[in-house]
């Protein structure tokens, strides 16, 4: 194993060098649950009771305009060791609004990248959405929606969620597509709410099978907080997301999180225990040489002393903005998680 990563690392060097010299272009995309980004101002559309000034958190203007430059703060660094603009597309959790998210991408860190964005408000009883930032001197969108997950409790009454959001566009000229998630929590226990999150993959399956259909080579990433880890059967027989590229079939998606999570890496801490419920997931055209255009290099998990909790009973887990009602300061309660494409100029 040593070996391998010893080559991996070595290639990576190598076509960093490549890039530099004008051989490869290189392409930064992640995700990041940004763990109850509210606003201050009351919504009757929201559950935001909590983060309100006169609320149990007593969030205030003080407490949210650090909160936005906390968050801008780790996204200003993602992906910026081989792409110095950092992230073209950032995929993102649990905002409460457009309003929030225009007032992320205007902070000083992130002001010169000019960051657009595609956000739809979802029906989630808590009032959470999921939204993409996108850098238009790589990107440009032509295209997206907002798609329903439709969930039933067994007395026939509705389980609200997030929507998934599809955003078709151009990546330097070239198609790719993106469904931004954020899955149905465990809430009530993992095996009982499995039903819920496997419903949210067969939504993505469809857009897939619907995309690969028409274009059997079609790049399509799927990012988001899953709430199951690459092993779960959401992602393995409903998803059809595979650990290797050796041998895919028809049909399967690859998860390049899936090895992470087998060497103990994960992007949140539970009873002292990682999971890695944020990923990213690529159809075959990413990984498939043979495509062409942009192709799958590697995924990192996003990993800082300063993102962890120093002390307490919580010592080195994310440093998170509240535990309980007592406001940390810090960032969230996940870590982000972004990978890289490459391909020739």
């Amino acid at each position: 194993m040593k070996n391998i990563i010893a080559v991996i690392t070595g290639l990576f060097l190598s076509l960093h060098l490549f890039a530099q010299k004008g051989e490869f272009k290189i392409a930064a995309i992640g995700f990041y649950n940004l763990e109850n980004l509210f606003d201050t101002l009351d919504s009757p559309t929201t559950n935001d009771a909590d983060f309100l000034p006169g609320g149990r958190l007593h969030w205030n203007s003080e407490k949210y305009w650090s909160k936005q430059g906390n968050m801008a703060k780790v996204i200003s660094q993602l992906g910026t060791e081989k792409t110095p603009d950092g992230l073209a597309l950032l995929g993102v959790c649990e905002i409460e609004n457009r309003s929030v998210l225009e007032d992320l991408v205007a902070q000083p860190l992130l002001k010169s990248r000019n960051y657009q964005i595609v956000h739809y408000e979802s029906p989630d009883e808590r009032g959470i959405d999921v939204g993409l930032l996108y850098q238009p001197k790589y990107f440009t969108v032509t295209g997206s929606k907002s798609i329903p997950v439709y969930l039933f409790d067994k007395d026939s009454a509705r389980d609200y969620t997030r929507d998934v959001l599809y955003v078709s566009g151009k990546l330097d000229g070239e198609p790719l597509h993106v469904l931004v998630n954020h899955w149905p929590s465990r809430s009530g226990g993992e095996s009982a709410s499995a039903w819920r999150r496997a419903e949210a993959a067969r939504i993505c399956r469809q857009v897939v099978d619907s995309l690969t259909a028409l274009e059997p080579n079609a790049k399509i990433i799927i990012m988001g907080d899953l709430n199951d880890d690459p092993n779960n059967k959401s992602l393995t027989q409903v998803l059809r997301a595979v650990r290797s590229t050796d041998k895919m079939k028809e049909g399967e998606m690859y998860n390049p999180m899936y090895d992470l999570f087998m060497n103990g890496d994960g992007t949140l801490a539970y009873r002292d225990a990682w999971n890695l419920f944020d990923q990213t997931v690529l159809s075959r055209g990413l990984v498939w040489k043979k495509a062409g255009g942009w192709q799958f290099f590697k995924p990192v998990v996003f990993r800082q002393p300063w993102l962890f909790q120093e002390e307490g009973a919580f010592r080195g887990y994310p440093l998170r903005t509240f535990v309980g009602d007592i406001f940390l300061n810090g960032y969230s309660d996940h870590l982000p998680v972004y990978f890289y494409l490459i391909k020739k100029r």
